[in-house]
Parts: structure tokens; C-alpha cells; sequence
């Protein structure tokens, strides 16, 4: 559907070093856009094919401390990871997913439980174009929303 560029913040370290590190050993090329939730997010870096099942079981399982106190918030095009499991009381993230807010000017009562990360710097207009498909049952595109490629801007 397009490209977009998203900027990394550097003061949330365990966040940005697992993006990067995903980013690099290709884990997201031909995951997906698996939930789209019209007028507030797009999440991605799942996929329903063995092929994501096995990358996760060769990087190994794993969740990142939650790093919220950075003074970030989930404004629009915010990038955030969700939180590994609804039992989860210290809210530690899921290293493979990741979530964008779409909600203008942004989602304000995801503040204090997910970690932000990043923001988009270019290309929300394909953010909204992904958040505007049709979806099924549990909010899984109708139709495959794939990240082709993501790549590691110096």
C-alpha cells in the first residue's frame, strides 16, 4: 500500500534496540497488518503462515520491561508495543508486535501502560490508508496487509 518511515526515540534503549535487531535479522519482511482498529490503530509484525511461527521460535521467546515514564505520549502516528498477554500485571511487551496510532490528535488512555517508542516522520497517509481496509472477525484484515520490507535507515 506504500512505504513509511518511522523515527526511532533514543531514550527508550530496550524498545529501540529490539526494533533495530528485529528490523535487521528480517524477522517483519512478510509479516503482516493483523488488527486494524478504524480511527485508532494499526498493529503489526504477526502473521497467521508457520514461516513467522518459526522465525519467533529461532529468535526465542522473550518481553521487554515496560518503558513508560520517558514522557512520550500515543499521539497520532505514535509507534508502541502491546503488552504480551492480558495476565500480565508488570505489562511487559511483546518484542514482536507493534502498534500505530491513528487517532487524531491521538490515544491518550494508552499512556502509562504501553511504551512508545517512535513516531512516524513520513508517510501517514499510507498509515490511513492501511487503517481504512475492511476487516473481519477479530479485526484481521479481510484481505493481507503484508510488510514487504522494513529496513534499518542510518
Amino acid at each position: 500500500m506504500g512505504s513509511f518511515t518511522i523515527q526511532l526515540y533514543d531514550n527508550v534503549p530496550y524498545h529501540k534496540a529490539n526494533f533495530i535487531f528485529l528490523t535487521r535479522a528480517g524477522y517483519f519482511d512478510g509479516t503482516q497488518f493483523h488488527r486494524v482498529v478504524e480511527n485508532f490503530i494499526i498493529q503489526g509484525g504477526n502473521a497467521d503462515d508457520k514461516a513467522t511461527a518459526d522465525r519467533r521460535r529461532k529468535i526465542g521467546r522473550y518481553l521487554l520491561p515496560p518503558d513508560t515514564r520517558k514522557g512520550y505520549k500515543h499521539h497520532r502516528g505514535t509507534i508502541s508495543m502491546p503488552s504480551s498477554e492480558s495476565d500480565n500485571p508488570h505489562k511487559l511487551a511483546s518484542p514482536y508486535e507493534f502498534f500505530i496510532v491513528v487517532t487524531n490528535p491521538g490515544s491518550y488512555h494508552l499512556d502509562g501502560d504501553f511504551t512508545p517508542f517512535g513516531k512516524v516522520i513520513q508517510g501517514m497517509d499510507v498509515v490511513d490508508k492501511i487503517n481504512k481496509v475492511r476487516v473481519g472477525k477479530g479485526d484481521w484484515p479481510a484481505k493481507n496487509v503484508y510488510i514487504e520490507k522494513a529496513e534499518v535507515l542510518e
